[in-house]
């Protein structure tokens, strides 16, 4: 058996990482081997709390029996066959109960393996629908700033977070960017007031360009990778509203709020907010395989539906669409959402995460809590007064986030906004416990962070 020691030498000499600064990798290196329910352990044996459920996807906990079995008796089966030209057991019955389970309206499912890929799968629908039905001229994007929609070039070209997207710029189609309701940001910093400015931004943007716009792509109700931002409520359906108003299609990226983390199956759920286009992934599978999806509307389908001379085909796919393990253990995971009432009960539980959090607010360098369901972000600041944030240089979130693996817990930072999305199977026992460790860790770092800076 290979030792931890050899393990991370080989780790350090042939992996490159996503998303990581391989210096920092080879600063402070980590190699998990197994989990645990909510927690997962290292080649050495230390344990730690997934509090951001292997970047938002978990949903059971690690090495879930039923879910396991699930994948089994599929490989005594067949492990994948194609989905170009035919379908699979798994890939239909899966996408029959999708479309029950979605927002009312949502008929149809395109299979991906990833969220960035449903991203690129709802842009190229969108675009070509238009060019179908015979409208010329709508070809450009609205997105919101400080969004992320994934990494493929398409994605982030309907992305708006400098830290990932400004060194591909000359890679990357123009977009019409308009702002998301960041209120704790906003000059006013009060809801009302936002809320105006960001809709009168859109509407202005909409009168100006909505012949040459396609689609207007948000994630409802929290941007996740932008520093877990949320959104007022009411704002997403006067979104859909202008949209529809000015005959431009919406595309609602749920790949970070759907399944269950916000407290309904889906985010826009929570406004009965439908979109045109829906993506998605993450924890439809539990957590265990890559399968994505980019749902539509029977509308837009038609529009692809016609003779192969008339070209109206949509040429995209991939080598594992509709891959039958991973549809498998999608569907073993919605029956026990239903069986267990996850969302019911994350719901429930959420009310208990908002009190355990008020822990946090009284920290000097907290300079806000922000919580839908189980996505949680906690922004740090030098100056709560003033909401001054940190100098870059310091990496505050970063240096926090090492402290909470030191403490036995693990998750990643966007920025100085730290994320807690914990499994959603997590109990009150297990969520007051991450969140104290959070405290902790915190409260230790920025203190001795501060105490150095004023002893310089």
């Amino acid at each position: 058996m290979q030792t931890h020691e050899s393990l991370i030498e080989d780790s350090q000499k042939h992996l490159w990482l996503p998303f990581t600064q391989m210096k920092d990798y080879d600063e402070n290196p980590l190699i998990i081997e197994r989990g645990e329910g909510v927690k997962v352990i290292d080649t050495e044996g230390h344990t730690y709390y997934d509090a951001f459920s292997s970047v938002w996807l978990n949903v059971h906990g690690h090495r879930n029996e039923r879910l396991n079995k699930a994948i089994h008796e599929q490989l005594d089966q067949i492990a994948h066959s194609t989905l170009l030209g035919m379908s699979n057991v798994p890939a239909t019955q899966l996408a029959k109960k999708l479309v029950e389970i979605t927002p009312a309206g949502l008929d149809r499912v395109f299979y991906s393996d990833s969220g960035a890929t449903a991203v690129e799968i709802a842009l190229k629908m969108a675009f070509q629908y238009w060019k179908n039905i015979g409208v010329s001229g709508k070809e450009r994007f609205i997105t919101m700033r400080n969004g992320y929609h994934g990494d493929t070039v398409g994605a982030i070209s309907v992305g708006a977070v400098d830290l990932f997207h400004k060194m591909y710029g000359p890679l990357m189609f123009d977009s019409l960017k308009v702002p998301y309701p960041y209120v704790y940001r906003h000059e006013s910093g009060e809801t009302e007031a936002c809320m105006a400015d960001c809709l009168h931004q859109l509407k202005t943007t909409l009168e100006n360009h909505h012949q040459e716009v396609a689609a207007l792509i948000v994630e409802p109700l929290v941007q996740g990778a932008g520093g877990m931002i949320t959104m007022p409520d009411g704002f997403l359906k006067q979104v859909r509203e202008l949209c529809k108003a000015y005959d431009v299609l919406v595309i609602f990226d749920e790949v970070a709020t759907g399944f269950g983390k916000t407290g309904e199956m889906f985010a826009s759920m929570h406004e009965d907010t439908v979109p045109d286009i829906m993506t998605s992934g993450k924890g439809l599978t539990g957590g265990y395989l890559p399968v994505a999806i980019t749902m539509t509307s029977e509308q837009i389908y038609e529009a692809f539906y016609d003779d192969y001379s008339e070209m109206k085909t949509f040429f995209h796919g991939h080598s594992y669409t509709g891959n039958q393990l991973g549809c498998a253990v999608a569907l073993e995971n919605l029956a026990m959402f239903e069986e267990m009432d996850v969302v019911g009960q994350v719901a429930k539980k959420s009310s208990y995460v908002q009190k355990e959090l008020q822990r946090l607010e009284h920290l000097t360098h907290v300079g806000e809590v922000r919580q839908r369901g189980f996505m949680v972000g906690i922004e740090l600041v030098q100056d709560k007064g003033t909401r001054e944030a940190f100098s870059s240089d310091e990496r505050m979130g970063y240096e926090v986030t090492l402290e909470m693996r030191r403490r036995g817990l693990l998750s990643r930072p966007m920025g100085d906004v730290l994320v807690f999305m914990p499994p959603l199977c997590s109990t009150e026992t297990e969520l007051k416990d991450m969140i104290q460790i959070m405290e902790a860790a915190i409260h230790h770092t920025t203190e001795a962070k501060q105490f150095a800076i004023h002893q310089r």
